[in-house]
């Protein structure tokens, strides 16, 4: 049988939140996010904002150029929060498979659900109705066989979207399909995929596996199966932890390597009480990240490496002489080791 899955996700949540209990802000351009003299970055914005071109992970102060009028809110996380307790427990109504993927967004794998006839459609509708009704706040949903169509359907018509992609769909649709739309698909791969005139799923079909193996290593099987529609992967009631990080964005720009290292410690200090919240999980590796004045990103891993100090500063040092210019934001994390390594070294001999 084929599987039916959903992805819920609420449209501009953290500003319909503020436009749900003051509705005075929702007809002005409205953003969540951090003070521009405190090189602030926009969280979310409402459709009013977006039509000035602001978006999220936009720094604040360029949006505030774009809309000298913005309406901007540092943000109310307790809230936030408290609307996503209230929206999920409406998805665990309708079944128990809930995959969150944050705070606004979900997969729900309803394929063994037997209300509403079991049609997915009638299920979808009613999360909306439901999700408006209870707690103030619109969610757009995609219906697909897949997790990867369920996601791209819920995006198709927002805000306030429906739409449905039934298992006789599923070939026309994803030939038509950009690229850019599949799963995994950066900047960086679109731009590989189009240099050998690779627009749509359709062109992607035409390219051997062995071809695509060849120019994507792994990656390349991905493709080829998304092209197909083909996308196996499951809802998980529980997601994975993969990192543990802090960071911190700075006022003014640290001009040099020696002040880097004077921000090195409360970070490794943020990051300690993050690990020790999260029960002290085995570490397989650690990572520092630095952004610069011109908004470059890089990031430098170190394998086995301990959590300390010392290795973080080492690896700062590296990440900085890639660019050698002042520093904008700092970052140190942990990657966790894999719950599948942890399942093989639990193996006996």
């Amino acid at each position: 049988m084929s599987r039916k899955i959903l992805h819920a996700d609420c449209d501009c949540f953290y500003a319909a939140v503020e436009m749900r209990d003051n509705p005075a802000l929702r007809e002005v351009p409205l953003a969540i996010g951090g003070s521009a003299e405190g090189r602030g970055v926009i969280a979310t914005c409402n459709y009013p904002a977006r039509a000035y071109g602001i978006h999220s992970a936009m720094p604040t102060a360029r949006a505030l150029r774009l809309c000298p009028h913005l309406t901007l809110l540092r943000g109310d996380f307790d809230r936030y929060r408290e609307a996503s307790r209230q929206i999920s427990a409406i998805f665990h109504e309708l079944t128990p498979l809930v995959e969150p993927l944050s705070l606004d967004e979900a997969f729900l794998d309803v394929t063994e659900v037997t209300r509403f006839s079991g049609s997915a459609t009638w299920m979808a509708r009613w999360l909306k109705e439901e999700c408006l009704k209870r707690v103030g706040i619109t969610v757009s949903v995609g219906a697909a066989p897949s997790k990867f169509l369920a996601k791209i359907a819920s995006d198709w018509e927002k805000p306030d979207g429906l739409t449905v992609i039934s298992p006789s769909q599923v070939d026309d649709f994803v030939r038509q399909l950009p690229v850019t739309k599949l799963h995994g698909v950066g900047p960086a791969t679109a731009k590989r995929l189009q240099a050998l005139d690779i627009d749509t799923c359709s062109d992607l079909q035409t390219m051997p596996l062995e071809r695509l193996l060849q120019e994507f290593g792994k990656f390349g099987r991905r493709l080829f199966e998304l092209a197909r529609g083909i996308d196996d992967r499951p809802v998980r009631i529980e997601r994975e932890r993969k990192s543990v990080s802090a960071e911190t964005t700075f006022a003014s720009d640290l001009p040099e390597l020696a002040l880097c290292y004077a921000e090195l410690a409360p970070l490794c200090e943020r990051l300690d009480a993050r690990l020790a919240r999260h029960g002290h999980p085995p570490v397989a590796g650690i990572f520092v990240k630095v952004r610069f004045d011109d908004f470059s990103l890089t990031t430098l891993d170190s394998r086995g490496g301990l959590p300390d100090l010392e290795n973080f500063a080492a690896l700062m040092e590296q990440a900085w002489a890639r660019r050698a210019r002042p520093v904008r934001l700092l970052g140190v994390g942990v990657r966790l080791v894999t719950d599948d390594a942890r399942r093989q070294l639990s193996l006996p001999f």
